[in-house]
């Protein structure tokens, strides 16, 4: 468990934990998706905000563990309203499937977690054809939060609510460099292709999609607030396909490491602590402001990864 790191100006620090960053808030009334829920911090987010009040739509590709999930955090709260719905990051056919049925169903939108992520040696494609990384980490939360956006502003419109909108990133953010153009390396295979540099080129395109929907949010006028964080050194699941990461990490590493009550930290502390109401278009770790990469901060390669977006996922 990690037991070092002073506390910031948020009062918090590295190892303080989701229940503590969200003590005395109650979400009661409030709508949240959370993606990748069935492991790591995405299951301990969607289990902090649940025992807080919230209705938690855990968005997952392995339905049979989600229901597993769901059965466990009613066990601790009895009255936690949870779902479950299918979604596959990957597919852009199940990404609009998915946002189809939770528009259908009527329920108001306050909170989108883009949380899931994926870490695979080797060179693959996604159903699409996109380096899977790419797609799964960060092109399908920019179709989902495309197609829920307009939800999400009559909820906040209607109900005068603040609506947040949080993408995990990663420290590995900083070693997506060359990134003149996503183009060049999105569907095929490249000296840039590696499996750790597709992962940390669609974290720093995590943060690049939040800071774009912040500015625009800001022309728009509309009362929505995107940020994005790096959640730490986390022994989750995500390395599972790394033997050697696996066994460093569950070894010799696991007393540095955070566990994941401090790792959904940061997440839970953006979705729900009144400490950063208003605040959008920044970049956390351990609940505080921090500074990305310079990379990070480009606003027009922001725009231009919009723009790329819209038209790798057919988006209008």
């Amino acid at each position: 468990m990690w037991t070092f790191g002073r506390k910031g100006a948020s009062g918090f620090s590295s190892s303080s934990t989701a229940e503590e960053v969200t003590d005395g808030i109650h979400g009661f009334g409030l709508n949240a998706i959370v993606t990748g829920a069935t492991s790591g911090i995405g299951t301990e987010t969607a289990r902090v905000l649940a025992m807080r009040g919230l209705h938690v739509v855990m968005a997952v590709r392995n339905t049979q563990k989600g229901i597993t999930i769901k059965e466990n955090i009613l066990t601790e709260t009895p009255n936690a309203k949870v779902e479950i719905m299918e979604l596959d990051l990957s597919s852009q056919a199940s990404v609009r499937d998915f946002a189809a049925k939770y528009r259908s169903s009527g329920l108001p939108l306050h909170i989108l977690i883009n949380n899931a992520g994926i870490l695979s040696p080797g060179f693959k494609l996604s159903k699409d054809g996109i380096e899977q990384h790419f797609a799964t980490n960060y092109l399908g939360h920019f179709l989902l939060t495309n197609l829920l956006l307009e939800t999400m502003k009559i909820t906040s419109n209607e109900q005068n609510t603040e609506g947040r909108i949080i993408n995990v990133s990663s420290i590995s953010h900083r070693f997506a460099y060359n990134l003149h153009a996503f183009s060049d390396q999105i569907n095929q295979e490249s000296s840039y292709s590696s499996s750790l540099y597709a992962y940390g080129r669609s974290k720093l395109a995590n943060i690049l999609h939040a800071n774009e929907l912040a500015r625009r949010f800001k022309e728009e006028g509309v009362n929505i607030t995107a940020n994005s964080l790096h959640p730490g050194y986390i022994a989750t699941e995500i390395f599972r396909d790394y033997n050697v990461f696996s066994v460093i990490c569950n070894t010799v590493l696991k007393h540095f490491l955070k566990d994941v009550s401090q790792g959904a930290a940061t997440t839970c502390y953006l979705a729900l602590n009144p400490k950063v109401k208003g605040v959008t278009g920044e970049y956390f770790s351990n609940s505080n402001l921090v500074e990305p990469s310079p990379r990070a901060k480009d606003q027009q390669l922001a725009k231009e990864l919009w723009e790329f977006s819209m038209a790798l996922s057919g988006s209008k």
